[in-house]
């Protein structure tokens, strides 16, 4: 029941994240826009206080590893673009379908091992590879976004 509840909001967070995309592109992009989401996130790290959550090492590193590949696929489709003197994140429709895969993946992956890993350790594993995901893929955003504000100070 826990498993298909979490699925449940999963598939939310993933439409809410869709529409902020849709959202972000109309509007300039910024470092802070880059950089505020995994701070955010990294408040659920105290979710380990709690002996529930807690996971082992190697589930640990596992995930982490696990949330870097998937990064690679949010980082292909994350390009910014310039506009009128102001740096816009590009609009991708693979974007949304390598969401919508990912979110597919993740729910096989939590269904499957629900049935082996205690729901307390697989929720510290799947936020460990959301984060996993997320910091790599913002760095290179933000090493993108950077590089392109530097390019256009030069030219202006």
């Amino acid at each position: 029941m826990l498993t298909l509840v979490s699925s449940i909001v999963a598939i939310i967070m993933a439409i809410i994240v869709l529409f902020i995309r849709m959202k972000s592109a109309k509007k300039p992009a910024s470092a802070k826009k880059i950089i505020l989401p995994p701070i955010f996130m990294s408040t659920g790290a105290l979710m380990f206080l709690h002996p529930l959550f807690r996971v082992t090492a190697f589930q640990f590193f596992e995930a982490l590893f696990v949330g870097m590949i998937f990064s690679i696929f949010l980082i292909k489709t994350s390009n910014f673009e310039v506009r009128d003197n102001e740096i816009y994140l590009k609009r991708s429709k693979a974007f949304a379908f390598i969401l919508i895969g990912l979110l597919i993946v993740r729910i096989v992956m939590k269904s499957y091992l629900s049935n082996q890993i205690d729901i307390g350790e697989l929720s510290g594993m799947f936020w460990t590879l959301a984060f996993g995901m997320i910091v790599p893929w913002r760095v290179a955003m933000y090493r993108s976004y950077q590089k392109i504000r530097k390019e256009l100070n030069a030219t202006i």
